[in-house]
């Protein structure tokens, strides 16, 4: 009897330690705090109201801003789609990353549906290096870097859960026939319509645009699966990367987004298409609108974490791909979508690169503070790391926690590196107040194609080039390049000292 009791005791011990330390380990989990990075498309460095937009309104952004931290030389680590997913995927700059372009592969049709260049196997991701530690993971919008056939499938590269456009030719149009899901194809109630398509600017009715309307917006299936994943892990802590579509063309919004800025924008004309992409009638308002569409999405996305008590314990990130467009029927001059700054989308000039990045952790990162930190998207991957205390993270990027706690250092020391193979080929070095610049580099070769360089320091717009004065100087820029390029895997990103003809 007295054995028998001495067992029971033993085993009510050990069942106790065993719930405690279960109790434990899910308090040590839950401490971790809840990671949303969300990604507009083609949006431009001043599309946001916190960013001196004046036409656009963005209240859900701005309020963000107004909670959290604003950076004002923040950077995308290229200035097209692809590569910057690629490399604040994998911590890697555009020396070092394996996707350094936009390499597409297939058609617009869905039966030609076969994206880009996929991600090999074996690279190390965000969502890998936070599987690690206990998260789960997902992605919901745009992926760009291979389909569910291949190695770049978002759950081989660390994502339990994916929704969203795999193809990024297919994010052309905004109300497809499907979305992928956990890699099977999501029919949505819309007719295939090739995007790419004019109509006659001397023949035309009003009712001719209504045909590249759907039924189902695709970013709205994409706020409602979100909300879903959120719900579903909201007991553990997660990492929900969310890359939307918008701004990007083709211009596409709900009717009742567009009527708020039909008769805003005095002149405003029809656009038919001839510079790709799908016509509007009333190309400004729908812009306008996409953006307000996505801003009331950021609001939606941060009420339901208030909503389950998880506002406090979760950082919320807010950036852009890269610049805004050029075509499509987006006027980015008259929104002054890039500010002052010089250059759009596919430049390595700061209105190609230089994008908006906000972020939130209450009671961590300080309210309403705006900082000077000189940062880029490859930096996200060293920055959770050192959030998480996770050591050992191979990255061409730099923590930005202290900047994100309010400590400034002017005009750091680090240098960001950037190297672009399209429209001509490339570089672009960011040194503190100094920005060097090569254009063109492809007709003459790097080693004799010359520098460009400006101070930002009192000339934003990179409108001076003062290289002439600083010869001795631009000798610094020539060891970065040659310490920073790395060979790539395909003959036309390695334009930079080729090894062949």
């Amino acid at each position: 009897m007295h054995i028998y009791n001495c067992k029971s005791i033993l085993i009510s011990i050990l069942f106790m330690l065993y719930v405690n330390w279960g109790l434990f380990a899910q308090n040590q989990s839950n401490n971790k705090p809840n990671i949303i990075y969300i990604y507009a498309d083609d949006m431009g460095y001043a599309e946001l109201g916190s960013y001196g937009q004046k036409l656009i309104h963005t209240p859900n952004l701005d309020k963000l801003a107004k909670e959290g931290v604003r950076f004002t030389q923040h950077y995308s680590s290229a200035p097209v789609c692809a590569p910057s997913r690629a490399m604040l995927m994998t911590g890697k700059h555009s020396g070092n990353s394996y996707i350094r372009g936009n390499y597409e592969l297939g058609g617009f049709q869905d039966e030609k549906e076969a994206g880009q260049m996929p991600l090999p196997e074996g690279i190390y991701t965000i969502p890998k290096m936070l599987k690690s530690v206990g998260y789960k993971t997902g992605i919901v919008g745009k992926w760009g870097l291979g389909m569910a056939n291949t190695t770049g499938d978002p759950q081989k590269q660390g994502f339990d859960y994916a929704y969203g456009y795999l193809d990024q030719k297919q994010a052309h149009n905004f109300y497809p026939t499907h979305l992928w899901e956990n890699g099977r194809w999501d029919t949505l109630e819309n007719e295939y319509r090739f995007v790419h398509e004019q109509l006659d600017p001397e023949n035309f009715k009003n009712e001719d645009f209504e045909k590249f309307k759907g039924k189902v917006y695709a970013p709205e299936k994409m706020t409602s699966k979100a909300l879903k994943f959120i719900k579903e892990n909201s007991n553990s802590p997660f990492f929900l990367y969310l890359p939307y579509t918008i701004p990007h063309v083709s211009l596409q919004a709900p009717d009742s987004y567009i009527k708020k800025y039909i008769g805003k924008f005095p002149g405003e004309k029809p656009y038919f298409g001839q510079n790709g992409y799908v016509p509007s009638q009333y190309p400004l308002s729908t812009y306008a609108a996409m953006i307000t569409y996505l801003d009331d999405q950021v609001g939606i996305i941060l009420n339901k974490l208030e909503e389950l008590g998880l506002e406090d314990n979760t950082i919320v990130m807010f950036s852009s791909d890269n610049g805004a467009t050029f075509n499509g029927g987006v006027q980015p001059e008259y929104f002054k979508s890039v500010g002052n700054l010089r250059g759009l989308k596919m430049d390595v000039y700061e209105g190609g690169i230089r994008v908006p990045f906000i972020a939130k952790w209450p009671n961590k990162f300080p309210k309403n503070k705006v900082s000077n930190h000189i940062s880029v998207q490859y930096d996200l991957m060293a920055t959770l790391a050192d959030i998480l205390k996770i050591d050992h993270i191979k990255t061409d990027g730099e923590s930005m926690v202290p900047a994100l706690l309010g400590q400034e250092d002017s005009l750091n020391k680090r240098y960001l590196y950037f190297e672009y193979p399209e429209k001509g080929g490339q570089i672009a070095i960011r040194r503190g107040k100094w920005k060097a610049v090569k254009t063109n580099v492809k007709e003459k070769g790097s080693n004799n194609t010359d520098w460009q360089l400006y101070n930002l320091a009192n000339d934003p717009m990179e409108e001076k080039d003062i290289a002439e004065d600083n010869l001795n100087f631009l000798k610094t820029f020539d060891d970065i390049v040659i310490k920073e390029h790395h060979p790539s895997h395909i003959k036309e990103w390695e334009f930079i000292n080729p090894l062949f003809n």
